[in-house]
C-alpha cells in the first residue's frame, strides 16, 4: 500500500485520462479506411466540413467508438462492484449469469415480439440480467455463510450454461439463430447514434450510482460484520449495487452483445495501481475499461483489414490467460 500511495491519486487519474484520450485518437484514425488526424479533427470540430472520409468518421466510426467507451466503462465498473460486493476475485457479469440472462431475454423478445424496437429490447435485457443475477445469487447463498466465492462461481457457470442453452434452443426452434448470433457474437459494427441515445443514459445512471456508493462498497468489501458495525444497511446497499450492476450489464448486452472477462480483468489491474479503496478504483476502472475496449475494437478492425475480427474474440483471447492467472494466484496478486 505504501508504494500505491507514494503517487497521489490525481496524478494516476490524469495518466489514465491521457491514456484514454490517446486510445480514442488511435481508434478514430486507424481502420480499414485510411484517415488522418486532420480528417478526425475536422470531423469532430468543424460542422461545415464535408467529404466521404468526414462522413465515415461521423456516422460510422465515431458512434462505434463512443459505444466502445461506454460499454468498456460499464462492464469494468459492474465487475468491480460485483467483486467488492461478493468479495470474490473471479466475479464478472459474464461469469455470474447477468449477460447470459440478458442474452436469453433478448432471444425470447426476438422470437415472440419480432417487431420490438430497440427500447423494448433493452428493457428485456435488463429483466433478463436481473433474473440471471437472482438465480445465481439465490443458488449461491442457499447455505449459510453468505456469498461463498466457490458457490457463486459454480452457480454462475451452471446458470449461464442453462440460459445460453435456452437462447440457442429458441433460436433454432423459431429459426432466428442468425439474428440471435448477431447479438451474441459481441460486436460494435451496428452501433448507431439512435441506439446510443437510448442506451447511454442508462449506463450513465449506473455509473453515477456506483460512484455514489463507492465508499459504502469499500466498507462492505471488508466484511459484512464490519459494515453492519459501522451502521451500514447491508440489504439495502446490496440491492442498490445489484440494481446498478443490472443496469450496466443489461445496457451493454443490448448494445454490443456478450463481453466476458472485461469486468474481471480491469478491476484487478486497477487495484494494482490505486489500491482497494473503491472511491478510487471505480472511476479508474471506468476510464481503463473504456480505453481497453477502444484498444480491443481497434485491434479487431485492423488485425485482418479489410475483414473484421470479432471484438469478443479479441477480448476472450486477452482475458482467458488473465482469468487462469487469477485462479492460480487465488485473486490476491492484484489486491
Amino acid at each position: 500500500m505504501t508504494n500505491r500511495r507514494s503517487i497521489p491519486f490525481v496524478y494516476k487519474l490524469i495518466a489514465g485520462i491521457l491514456l484514454f484520450v490517446a486510445m480514442f485518437m488511435v481508434a478514430m484514425v486507424f481502420g480499414a479506411a485510411d484517415t488522418s488526424i486532420k480528417d478526425v479533427w475536422l470531423a469532430l470540430t468543424s460542422p461545415d466540413a464535408t467529404g466521404d472520409k468526414i462522413s465515415l468518421i461521423r456516422e460510422i466510426r465515431l458512434p462505434r467508438e463512443v459505444a466502445a467507451i461506454f460499454v468498456g466503462a460499464a462492464l469494468a465498473v459492474s465487475g468491480a462492484m460485483m467483486q467488492g460486493m461478493t468479495r470474490n476475485p473471479l466475479a464478472d457479469p459474464g461469469l455470474l449469469g447477468l449477460t447470459a440472462g440478458a442474452n436469453a431475454a433478448l432471444a425470447i423478445t426476438l422470437a415472440f415480439i419480432p417487431g420490438a424496437n430497440y427500447f423494448y429490447i433493452m428493457i428485456a435485457c435488463f429483466i433478463g440480467a436481473a433474473l440471471g443475477s437472482i438465480l445465481v445469487f439465490g443458488i449461491g447463498t442457499v447455505k449459510k455463510g453468505g456469498f461463498s466465492p466457490l458457490r457463486i462461481v459454480l452457480a454462475g457457470t451452471a446458470i449461464s450454461a442453462f440460459l445460453y442453452a435456452i437462447a440457442e434452443g429458441i433460436g433454432i426452434y423459431f429459426k432466428i439463430s442468425k439474428d440471435v448470433s448477431m447479438w451474441t457474437a459481441g460486436g460494435l459494427i451496428g452501433a448507431s447514434w439512435d441506439q446510443l441515445q437510448v442506451i447511454v443514459p442508462f449506463i450513465i445512471a449506473g455509473l453515477l450510482i456506483a460512484m455514489a456508493l463507492s465508499k459504502q462498497l469499500t466498507i462492505l468489501s471488508l466484511s459484512e460484520e464490519v459494515a453492519m458495525g459501522l451502521g451500514q444497511k447491508i440489504q439495502k446497499l446490496k440491492m442498490l449495487l445489484i440494481f446498478a450492476t443490472v443496469l450496466l450489464a443489461g445496457a451493454s448486452v443490448a448494445l454490443v452483445g456478450n463481453m466476458t472477462f472485461i469486468g474481471l480483468m480491469i478491476p484487478h489491474i486497477v487495484r494494482g495501481f490505486v489500491g482497494t479503496d473503491y472511491r478510487y478504483s471505480i472511476p479508474m476502472s471506468a476510464i481503463t475499461g473504456a480505453a481497453f475496449m477502444l484498444f480491443a475494437d481497434t485491434l479487431g478492425r485492423t488485425i485482418n483489414a479489410p475483414y473484421e475480427t470479432p471484438v469478443a474474440a479479441i477480448v476472450a483471447m486477452l482475458g482467458l490467460p488473465f482469468f487462469l492467472y487469477i485462479v492460480r494466484k487465488g485473486g490476491k496478486h492484484f489486491s
